[in-house]
């Protein structure tokens, strides 16, 4: 999912501002460093920024992509290394265990057809109806 671009809603209404403003006197001068000259160059560095920010942001998805692509690839890469010390020494080799696997000989074996029991542990509840002596009633999950 690519990241979401960023528009300036501050930047489209300065453009407008600076637009009006033209229209009253290319050069006007309203005293304190406010001219329509700066208020302009103000203007495109906002808009180089914004542009710097959102191709940052492509850039920085491609870079994800590559790199979940990467991490698939080693994914897959790391199995046919393990699958590969099996094919050669064996599942139940020292060097099988060695790579990670876990040798076929020390496997734990369940038993087949039954399930493990949960167990129960009796629940405290205080009871609201009945329990004149605000004693605590026993129940179980």
């Amino acid at each position: 999912m690519a990241r979401r671009k960023r528009t300036s809603i501050v930047l489209e209404k300065a453009v407008r501002r600076a637009a009006g403003v033209n229209s009253i006197d290319p050069s006007l001068d309203l005293g304190n460093g406010l001219t329509l000259p700066a208020f302009s160059t103000l203007i495109e560095t906002m808009r180089t920024r914004e542009n710097a920010y959102n191709s940052a942001l492509s850039s920085l998805d491609k870079l994800y992509r590559e790199m979940l692509e990467t991490e698939s690839e080693l994914g897959d890469m790391t199995e046919h290394m393990l699958l590969a010390v099996a094919t050669r020494y064996g599942k139940s080799s020292v060097e099988y265990g060695m790579a990670g696997g876990i040798p076929k000989n020390q496997r734990r074996k369940g038993l087949r057809g039954e399930a493990p029991i949960p167990t129960q542990q009796p629940m405290t509840v205080a009871s609201v109806d009945g329990n004149q002596n605000g004693k605590k009633a026993t129940a179980t999950k």
